[in-house]
């Protein structure tokens, strides 16, 4: 016996079903005889065997809203932004916009950008997205950033 052939005692091997009537679980699997259980494709969603599901016992509540499932806008935090400077997939003396943000792949495709969150700056950035925060917009303002909404 060596290293490489020991074998992990908390991981058991799969039980193989339907391997012949020597095997323990040959025949019908299992599943006992004939019934609901011993047919294929045996579940049947949200059913509950004859019980009033969950989903009839409890109320109705809310709705999706069809703003949150059409709305594209992709949130992008500062934090990102000076991770993305820092790694060097953003250059500093670029215009931050869309078209550089896709191509740093730090948004898909995405309609609208996002950008949140109030951290320190060090140094300038210029740039121009579809919406910003208050918070975010004052700290690139405080360092001499410039900020224009598309």
């Amino acid at each position: 016996m060596t290293l490489n052939l020991i074998k992990p005692s908390n991981i058991k091997n799969r039980k193989r079903v339907g391997r012949g009537i020597g095997s323990g679980t040959g025949k019908t699997a299992g599943a006992g005889h004939k019934g609901q259980c011993a047919r294929s494709g045996v579940s049947i969603n949200g059913f509950e065997g004859g019980q009033t599901p969950i989903y009839r016992r409890l109320p109705k509540i809310g709705f999706t809203s069809w703003k949150k499932v059409n709305d594209n806008t992709y949130i992008l935090n500062i934090h990102d932004l000076l991770f993305a400077f820092q790694k060097g997939t953003l250059n500093k003396s670029d215009t931050i916009d869309m078209d550089v943000l896709k191509k740093a792949k730090i948004v898909k495709s995405e309609k609208k950008v996002k950008l949140i969150g109030k951290s320190k700056i060090d140094f300038p950035i210029k740039i121009k997205l579809n919406s910003i925060t208050s918070g975010a917009q004052e700290s690139i303002e405080s360092a001499n950033g410039v900020v224009e909404k598309i």
